[in-house]
């Protein structure tokens, strides 16, 4: 089976060398990805007091990693168009140990800050490429099964990163968190190297200026730049609220330690099962009406979270949760709907977008916790949902019929 994973397409494949391969390499880049993109959230409390620090500095340790991905995304995207995909991919995880390990030896709150910033510069190579890989070599009728399996990695590495972090600055420290997730990359990245086939049916671009042009001719299309937009929003309400609420949940008159907020990600499993119902559901009752459930559970789910109660404000913060994930399935088929041609500069610069939303949402809306609390935080994340759907109802037509699935789908982190 080595052999045959190591020469042949996935598509060549039998189903049951796709599955114990190919699948699980998807899979487990995925996972290992998603580890180290959000662990330090679960510690914030814990690091604003290690390092007396306030929240909103604090926050850099989350924020400093998407910013890296926004950036680097672009960049990303053009050198896996000239060199291959699996070159990209498997170099990118095993740099993605490095800035993971040498985390726990920061003496500093400004030396975490670079190492989570050098994290996000090696997570493009795995998220974006992964998805262009995925379209090219799979059949047309593998490609939803390897991109669910993708999914569901990224969904269960984001769970994981913060729960084992959470787990282990408890009991251990927090430098304990960032060598553990350290040598689990490592493993995985070993495992990707191995089994995931290299690249059959890749073209090399003959041009970088051929292929920048095309990413920024979409900025002169409304319906892309809205989609953009959307992302943007998106992962910024959900960095936001689980980034704050964290701190509002360490407070009295919760007082939640690192391990039970670790614990509380749990609600992140809800995608496994969230994203593909959304993607039913958006083939049954088109773009506009699932941009608007999302916003309702969204929505609902902030407002649950003004109770103070933990079981109201774990469930408020499923249901946010869960709007996200139907928002983000749908944003994430409607760029490959409207971008037309250039998809792959499409899903890089909706990737920048989406992180850019994610950076500043661990920044901006500490202004408003530190000033009025939890309630002006919730008040202020309301806004940007809204206007996720109404740049949703921008990039769409109402005559346009339900949209199809495209082979792209975003990660839901």
């Amino acid at each position: 089976m080595e052999t045959a994973l190591q020469t042949g397409s996935p598509a060549a494949l039998p189903r049951s060398a796709r599955f114990d391969g190919s699948i699980v390499a998807v899979a487990l880049a995925g996972v290992c990805t998603f580890l180290d993109v959000y662990p330090t959230q679960a510690l914030l409390p814990s690091l604003r007091r290690i390092f007396h620090a306030g929240e909103i500095e604090i926050s850099l340790t989350v924020s400093a990693t998407t910013l890296a991905v926004a950036l680097a995304a672009p960049l990303v995207g053009l050198l896996a168009e000239r060199v291959g995909r699996k070159r990209v991919i498997v170099p990118a995880l095993f740099g993605l140990c490095i800035p993971t390990a040498l985390a726990a030896t920061a003496t500093s709150l400004h030396a975490l800050i670079f190492w989570r910033f050098a994290q996000g510069l090696f997570i493009p190579g795995i998220i974006a490429v992964m998805i262009a890989y995925i379209g090219e070599e799979w059949p047309a009728k593998g490609v939803g099964f390897a991109m669910s399996a993708y999914v569901s990695g990224t969904v269960l590495g984001g769970f994981l990163g913060r729960f084992i972090a959470g787990q282990a600055s408890t009991y251990l420290g927090w430098r304990w968190a960032f060598i553990a997730l350290g040598a689990l990359t490592l493993t995985g990245a070993v495992a990707v190297w191995r089994w995931l086939p290299p690249s059959t049916n890749f073209v090399p671009s003959t041009s970088a200026t051929s292929s920048l042009r095309a990413g920024l001719s979409h900025f002169s299309n409304r319906r892309v730049v809205a989609t953009f937009g959307m992302g943007f929003c998106m992962l910024f309400t959900l960095v936001g609220t689980l980034t704050y609420a964290n701190f509002y949940l360490a407070n009295p008159p919760f007082r939640l330690n690192a391990a039970q907020l670790g614990s509380i990600f749990t609600i992140y499993l809800l995608g496994l099962v969230v994203t593909p119902t959304a993607g039913r559901y958006l083939d049954r009752n088109g773009f506009r009406k699932t941009i608007l459930l999302a916003y309702a559970l969204a929505v609902c789910g902030l407002l649950l979270t003004l109770r103070a109660s933990l079981p109201v404000i774990i469930a408020g913060l499923a249901l946010l949760s869960s709007g996200m994930f139907v928002f983000q399935s749908t944003a994430s088929t409607q760029v490959g709907i409207v971008a037309g041609r250039a998809r792959s500069s499409a899903a890089g610069l909706y990737v920048t977008f989406y992180y850019a939303g994610g950076s500043l949402g661990a920044i901006i809306p500490g202004w408003f916790w530190i000033h009025g609390g939890w309630p002006a935080t919730v008040a202020f994340l309301t806004v940007t949902p809204t206007l996720a759907v109404l740049l949703g109802f921008l990039s769409s037509r109402p005559s346009e019929p339900p949209p199809q699935h495209s082979e792209m789908i975003i990660p839901v982190e």
